[in-house]
This record gives C-alpha cells, structure tokens and sequence, in this order.
C-alpha cells in the first residue's frame, strides 16, 4: 500500500479523499493556491504545499508544480479528486513519466472517454445506444445553424471536452442555436481550453442516470448500480439520489451491461460513471464517460457500505476488486443536495464573501446498511411509509471543504457543501433531508437552501416524477417565495411559523421578567396568566394567536388548528429544535429589530408578535412608498466583465443583453429590466468587477427624451 498520497485538488473533496486515505493509515499532502493558505484540507492534510496564485491555471491546473509537489514531498500517488486535472490525460502521463502513480484510469481511457465526440465513436461501436445527432466537429455558428436544421430542433450544442454544464447550450430556433454556439464555444475554450463543439438531438424531458462502474487491472468490471441525477440547473446536477425511483430490474441491468461494456472497450481501470439520458419509455441512450470519482459519489457509498476512495487507491496500488457483482446490492435509499453560494431569488447568481457563521447540520455515523437487504422496490409514498421501532434510524453525511470564517472565493466554483442522508426507503430519506436543510444555517453569503428545500417537499419530486426540466417547469416565472406554494401542506408550513414565532415572543417575554429586567407592558400581562393572546404580523397579513401552557408542555392556537409545541429554546440562539405534535421541528431564529426572521423548509419569512392594541394601532400606520429604480447596471456579484453589448447613447428595450461577466467559472448575462436609453459607460471589459459595482448608466426619463 502506499505510504504518502498527493492530493491534486481543494475543499470538500480534498478534505473527503484525506478521510479515507487516513483510516487506512496514508499520509496526505495537500496542495494549495494563495486563497488558500488558510483552508481546511490544508490543515486537515499531514503536510501542505503552495503552488502558486489563486486563480485555477497558476495552481490547481498547473500540472509541473503538482509533479514538483510530489517531488518534494516524496508523495507515490497523485489522487486528482473531481475537475481541474482528474480527466488531463496529459498529466497522467506527465506523472507516470515521473514514477508517480496516478490514481485513476489510465491516460488512454481518459483520452477516449474524455473526447465526447470521439466517446461517441466509441459506444457506437461497442453496441452502446447512443444519441442521434452530429459527430463531427462544428467550425463555426454558420454550420451549427445548417445541422441543428438539418437534424430538427430541439438540439444541444455541447463543447467536445466539457463537462459541470460548461460548454453546453439547448436551442429551440435558429437565433438560439447561432447565439448559444457562440456562448457555449467561449465557456469551453474558457474552461477547458478547447472550443471544439458537436450537436445531438435534444430529448426533451428526459431522466439523466448513470451507472457507476468500479474496473481493477486485472480485467474484472462491476457497477454499484445506478444514480439519479435528473434534477438539474443549467445542466448541472442540483440533487442525486440512489437508487432511480424510475428503475427496474430489466433496464438496471441493460443499462449495466451496456455500461461495463464500455469500460471494457477501453480496458478500463479505476472509478467510472456511464451517464444516460432516459425517456419516458425507459429507453436510455449513452451521455457521456466520466472517467473519474463523481461529485454525487456518497449516496453510492451509502447504498451499498462501500468506500469509492478506498476501492480507487487500492485498484491503483495493483490489487484486485474483492467483491463479485452479486455481492453488491442496493440497501435503503441516500439522498444528496449540493449546497451553492449563489442566490436562488436573483436567477442563481453566484455569491462570494465569508462565511460569517457556519453551522452544518449534525451528522450521523455512516456505515454499511446491510440490515435489510437488498431494496430495489419504488417505494416513493411517504403517506404510506410507518415508522416502526424495527426500522433502521436515518443517517446525515456533510461533506465540506469549509469553516466557520472562511472566504468563499470567485475563484472556484461556488459549492461550499454535499448533505447526504440515507433511509430504510425513499420517504425516510427525504424526511431526513428535510431536517438537515432546516438544520444548516449558513450567514455571510446567500445559499441555495431555500431551493433545495423547496424542490425536496415539492409533490412531484416526492412522488418520483423526475426529469431534468423539472426546475424550469416547476418555477417557469423563477424561484420566488412564492415557489413555497407548491410545498406539501403549504398551510400548516405557514401556520407552524406562525405558532413558533409566537411561541418563542411569550418565552422571550416569560424569560425576561424571570432574569429581573426590564419588563415589556406585555410582559407584564404574562406574569398574571400563563395564557395570552398574540398577533403575528407575517408576510402583509395579521394572525390571531393564543398560546398557553407551562414549560415543556405549550399549546399554541392558530389558523383553525392547534399545536402542540416542546422545546427549549434561548435568546440569541440561532436554532430552534422543538417538537411540534411529536414531529421534530427545527427553525433558524434571528432577530431584525422588533421583529423576529424565521427560517423553515427553507423559507425565510419577518414576523413580528404584537400584543392586540398594539397590532391595531401598527395597522393604521403610513406604508413607506418604495423607492425609484436605479439608474446604473450594478455586477450583482464580483467577477471579471467579459463583454459589453451595448454603447453609451443606445436605446435598448427590456430583455435586451447588456454585459457579460464571468464568475465562478461561470458566464452570467445581464439583460435589461427595462426600456433605457444609456447614457455613460462607467467600466469597460476586463476590468474586475466588485458587488454591486455600477457598470453603466441609464439616461434619465428627461435626457431620454430629449
């Protein structure tokens, strides 16, 4: 076995490779950039080693100061983790030249697999279903125009070394296939220094799922069956599950035959994923090969009770897959969500900054699940799924890259963490996420929690209705607050928000008077009688509340219905853990001014609990008017601005582009609110950009019509 491992990579993955090569008793090296010096895997790591600036190309790409780490460490392997170096054949090279193990596929595979057209080429001629489309390389717009309308629109324009969603763009018309081959071929040349692009039909709707492959030396394959990846934003996996809730027996195991057949055709070695695009009549046509360990790659681990990372540095260091394929079967159900710095609310834009208070959720020992056997059922009725005292309790995985005053830098791509459950079945595992989303309060930069936790109690999504549009057709107008409404029991959601604000004011209050402070008139009134009336001023709307009881045993009226309430709770504590009627509860509590900011199934929403007269009078309060528009187009984000579209003295009309900027590895467009005619250009492309920094300026109603 090896003694000392390198690891070519940063954050969670980084911190998650080191927690495997330790339990088998590896030493690790990590490397890191400058925005890195004070990062976790750097001090998780048994050594570290600075390789150059922060951005991705002066460090974590740079292949000759990774070697040169290895050197100097005196590291025998190389585990690339996901992205920056894991799919560089060339680097594979570089190392094996350098008697440095790569632990990985071989350079070969990399570079078949790797060439998605040349990938293509390849599952065609091993009896892999493959998509119809376009094989050869596109030159320019003009030619993606004539083929996207040669093979019929719907199509998918994608970059031949892309991949995370990078370099791909669907077109319904001629003007979307000419604009988004221009956009996608600049992301991947961008990305990935290739701008080659090919074109596929697109199948609408599909499902995306993929089967991990698991491949030794010694020329043995199995899969640990499949994942399903179908809820996706622009083409990058939002949410993972294993097993597919679409799955049977039948196609599981043509899709696995196919899948291994394929790795063969490449004698392949190491950690693998076949990904496929399914349609509604379960017909599956090959994607792509991903020839490396995958983002989602935990809720494999958690169905079956093996470790990934393990099985690939033992494959690298020569021995043979110990199991057979019968042997690997599908226990319970694991969920993942991958929990981005970005802003749900302003179309997903990335958001950098620090992390000002960091609280995952608490997690759970994670081990094998073979107490139930094999599960390969759809068991997706949460209505219908008892608890029982025979069931085995549900289990919480974080796997992070970051603490609690850390930057999240423009640099890299905006992931901070994976949340991971697992349950007996589908609905304990969704029951389970459920709770650690409520659980993870994160200040500083804005997550997309709320979505996550949106799409997890959306109807269809519990019932396993599955495709990768389901975001865009779940939200068509955007995610909103509004987007809560489709929620499972939106009216108790809103009613325990408003029983808890209400309870946690009349504690606050009791605990006050208690302590000798102070007291509030309304106080004072409790002081009388454990029973008081409330109203809670939520969302523009007044609710009648009453709360009585004693401590430990709380009966809180609202909305018709009445709640059982328990809990301990303390000012200034950010989580609230109660149980309301026996179901563990669990809300974020903040203070803004007189009112109280609740936070529950993701939704965020400013109550304020008013003693009676006093809610009369707050309604007969002036409402502020809102203020104008703003004249400038601010970066809603920091980035580097790409592109301007426009110039200063040009009449542009609502929806119409305005700039680039590029974030996260990402390319935003900012398009116009509004008609406007611009009057200056403040910064010109190129230059960094700071949050909220004006871009340009828009004439005002006066100048425009002058």
């Amino acid at each position: 076995m090896f003694q000392k491992i390198l690891i070519a990579n940063r954050g969670e993955i980084a911190c998650r490779i080191i927690k495997t090569a330790r339990r088998l008793g590896i030493a690790t090296v990590a490397v890191y950039s400058d925005a890195d010096r004070e990062a976790k895997h750097v001090a998780q790591a048994d050594e570290a080693i600075h390789i150059g600036g922060s951005a991705a190309a002066e460090s974590y790409l740079n292949g000759d100061k990774i070697i040169a780490a290895c050197q100097q460490s005196q590291a025998q392997a190389v585990h690339p983790g996901y992205g920056f170096l894991s799919e560089n054949a060339a680097f594979a090279r570089q190392l094996a030249q350098s008697d440095i193990v790569f632990i990985g596929p071989t350079a070969a595979a990399i570079e078949a697999m790797g060439d998605k057209i040349a990938s293509r080429l390849l599952a065609q001629k091993a009896a892999v279903n493959i998509i119809p489309g376009h094989s050869q390389v596109v030159a320019d717009a003009a030619e993606a125009v004539k083929i996207c309308e040669r093979i019929g629109y719907p199509v998918m324009l994608k970059a031949s070394a892309g991949g995370g969603g990078k370099g791909m763009r669907v077109a319904y018309n001629r003007d979307e296939a000419e604009h988004g081959f221009a956009r996608a071929s600049s992301e991947a040349l961008s990305s990935f220094g290739d701008a080659r692009m090919f074109i596929e039909k697109y199948i609408e709707q599909p499902r995306h799922i993929e089967i991990q492959v698991l491949a030794d030396g010694h020329g043995n394959v199995v899969t640990l069956h499949e994942r399903e990846c179908s809820i996706q934003r622009r083409h990058q996996k939002v949410i993972e599950e294993a097993p597919s809730p679409f799955m049977d027996a039948e196609t599981r195991a043509a899709m696995s035959a196919q899948a291994i057949a394929l790795a063969k055709a490449v004698n392949y070695r190491s950690a693998g994923t076949v990904e496929m695009v399914v349609d509604a009549q379960r017909n599956f046509y090959f994607l792509e090969m991903n020839t490396r360990l995958q983002v989602e790659h935990p809720v494999t681990e958690m169905i079956t009770g093996l470790d990934l990372v393990e099985w690939m540095i033992r494959i690298a260091n020569g021995e043979k897959l110990p199991l057979q394929q019968a042997q690997i079967a599908i226990n319970g159900w694991a969920l993942e969500t991958r929990v981005y710095a970005e802003n749900p609310f302003r179309d997903f834009l990335p958001s950098s900054g620090r992390l000002v208070r960091y609280l995952p959720p608490p997690q759970t020992e994670v081990h094998a699940h073979n107490h139930n056997g094999n599960h390969n059922g759809n068991d997706n009725d949460s209505d219908n799924d008892n608890d029982s005292a025979a069931t085995p309790k549900p289990q919480v995985r974080v796997d992070d890259g970051v603490e609690e005053g850390d930057e999240i830098s423009r640099f890299y791509d905006p992931m901070i963490a994976k949340v991971t459950t697992w349950g007996a079945t589908r609905a304990h595992a969704i029951r389970a996420m459920q709770q650690a989303l409520d659980e993870y309060y994160i200040r500083g930069v804005d997550t997309n929690l709320p979505l996550l936790a949106a799409v997890i109690a959306h109807p269809q999504f519990r019932s396993g209705d599955l495709h990768t549009g389901f975001i865009e057709q779940a939200y068509p107008d955007g995610f909103s607050s509004a987007a809560h409404a489709n929620m499972e029991a939106g009216a108790s959601h809103a009613n325990i928000l408003l029983a808890v604000a209400a309870w946690l004011h009349h504690r606050l209050n009791q605990a006050m008077e208690t302590a000798g402070q102070p007291p509030s008139a309304a106080a004072r009134q409790i002081s009388h009688s454990l029973s008081r009336q409330w109203v809670v001023l939520m969302e523009g709307a007044y609710h009648a509340v009453a709360v009585s009881g004693q401590p430990n045993h709380w009966r809180v009226a609202c909305g018709g219905e009445e709640y059982q309430l328990a809990g301990r709770w303390r000012a200034n504590q950010p989580l609230c853990r109660c149980q309301v009627n026996g179901e563990a509860v669990t809300v974020q509590v903040e203070r803004c001014g007189l009112a109280y900011a609740l936070t529950y199934g993701g939704k965020r929403v400013l109550a304020k609990v008013l003693s009676p007269r006093v809610a009369e009078l707050h309604a007969m309060m002036p409402r502020k008017a809102s203020l104008a528009q703003s004249r400038f187009l601010r970066s809603p984000m920091p980035g580097l601005l790409l592109s301007l579209a426009v110039q200063a003295g040009a009449r542009i009309k609502v929806g119409q582009q305005l700039a680039v900027i590029e974030a996260m590895k990402m390319e935003n467009s900012l398009r116009a609110e509004q008609d406007a005619m611009v009057e200056k250009i403040l910064v010109e492309p190129g230059a960094i950009l700071q949050a909220e920094q004006p871009i340009l300026e828009f004439a005002t109603a006066a100048s425009a019509s002058a």
